[in-house]
């Protein structure tokens, strides 16, 4: 999963960070509320981890503006406040969890799994042209085939297909992609843009096509006809 942690707590960040990325979670730490706002409103995180008491801007209040931005990605409260007025008042503004500290490391990772299982299957199927992207299965179907997605495919094609005929930017797809603090070469997503390039072509595809955009990156197409245009 890719993870956004708000929490200023220093400790806590470190705590998660290292517990999170031993798991093989990539997670990408915000300490103040200010900046959050901005953040929880990008694409590509299963799950936002949030915490209450936060310099500038309080997590209860990020969760009231993120929703009424539109924003449907999942959020666990993980807070020291407790009592069940606070918890109702976390639940009511938006959090799809709450978690109290201290919290066993075993249940807060089974409830982020959850979470991101739920967001999944909130989605629901993509239609484009006569390709169909199963994101709970993370399979491509058309006429009765299915190619499988690994996550990374999965996470390239997604990104691709929620703008498709809009150029994207290199940087933007590896970030939705690999995270923010891939090391990778670059070329590693030409070479999985030739992976989803090949599923459709296996699955007889024509209507549906990635380009490249020189000096940009990609763009994902879909003709009104079954013949790649």
């Amino acid at each position: 999963m890719r993870l956004l942690l708000v929490e200023d707590e220093e400790k806590m960040v470190a705590l998660l960070q290292r517990g999170l990325t031993e798991e093989g979670h990539t997670v990408e730490v915000c300490t103040r509320g200010r900046e959050a706002l901005e953040l929880g409103t990008r694409d590509g995180y299963e799950v936002i981890v949030l915490d209450w008491a936060l310099p500038e801007v309080d997590g209860v209040t990020l969760l009231k503006h993120w929703r009424s931005v539109g924003v449907r990605t999942p959020v666990l409260m993980l807070t020291a406040r407790g009592t069940t007025p606070e918890k109702v008042m976390g639940l009511r503004s938006g959090a799809d969890d709450y978690l109290v500290k201290p919290f066993d490391f075993e249940e807060l990772l089974a409830r982020l799994e959850a979470l991101a299982r739920r967001g999944e299957s909130e989605d629901g199927p993509v239609r484009l042209g006569g390709v169909v992207m199963d994101p709970r299965r993370r399979v491509l179907c058309r006429g009765g085939r299915e190619e499988p997605l690994t996550a990374r495919e999965f996470a390239l094609f997604s990104a691709l297909a929620k703008h498709p005929g809009e150029a994207q930017v290199r940087a933007r797809l590896m970030t939705q992609a690999w995270g923010p603090d891939f090391e990778g070469h670059g070329n590693v997503l030409d070479v999985y843009v030739g992976y989803l390039r090949a599923k459709l072509e296996r699955l007889q595809a024509s209507d549906v096509t990635i380009r490249s955009v020189r000096g940009v990156g990609y763009k994902l197409t879909v003709s009104t006809t079954d013949e790649a245009s």
